[in-house]
């Protein structure tokens, strides 16, 4: 963990997989006259969010912290990273961490941010998301909000960067036919913008394994 800990944090600071990594798991139209989703603003006054991409090491294997969330909110019943929209003059990092206590009650003082992934405009509900990546320094029991979380769960860096668990479907999405990738590691599907997010720091894992085993 420390090791990937060590090469994310000075990675992080260089250029990123970015756009490229996020659309290798976003949904696309099956028909070219639909025009896909929109992940480019047309506007500068949307709004400033951010979500945590926790990373914690469990039994010497480097995990991801993900919850699904409530049925009754927006996004409802979907796998997501915990997170929210900005608040005054937060920094992005504190509100990442201040929507991660109050959605899985993650204690901010257990976290190690690392530094933040390319953000991702989501045009269905305006926001401009930032993912802020944190270790967790300390074993924590979590304690989700039931107005917002319905589980708390982890899946595994290494079970992620395989290709087992990655699914390509046709579904209905708003009335338009979609070619939409997954992961299946959890009874929900994991797609849409966590995916996509998510799909950056998978492909900078494969980067850290790579150099690792040249070395």
């Amino acid at each position: 963990m420390n090791t990937f800990k060590s090469y994310l944090k000075k990675r992080l600071q260089q250029s990123l997989p970015g756009r490229p990594a996020q659309r290798r798991m976003a949904p696309n139209p099956k028909n070219r006259k639909n025009a896909p989703r929109n992940y480019e603003p047309q506007h500068d006054d949307f709004r400033n969010s951010s979500v945590l991409v926790p990373l914690r090491d469990w039994n010497g294997e480097l995990e991801i912290v993900l919850t699904l969330r409530t049925a009754s909110i927006n996004h409802g019943g979907q796998i997501s990273f915990p997170g929210g929209g900005r608040e005054g003059d937060e920094t992005i990092e504190e509100t990442a961490l201040r929507e991660a206590q109050e959605e899985i009650g993650l204690y901010p003082e257990s976290v190690e941010v690392a530094g933040t992934l390319t953000s991702l405009y989501v045009g269905h509900s305006d926001n401009m998301v930032t993912p802020v990546v944190g270790f967790l320094n300390k074993p924590q029991k979590f304690t989700p909000n039931p107005n917002e979380v319905d589980e708390v769960f982890s899946v595994s860096l290494l079970e992620l960067a395989g290709d087992n668990n990655r699914n390509l479907e046709e579904w209905d999405l708003r009335g338009v036919p979609y070619n939409v990738p997954y992961w299946s590691i959890h009874r929900v599907p994991l797609w849409g913008a966590t995916a996509m997010i998510l799909n950056e720091l998978i492909e900078l894992y494969r980067e850290f394994i790579a150099a690792r085993e040249k070395s």
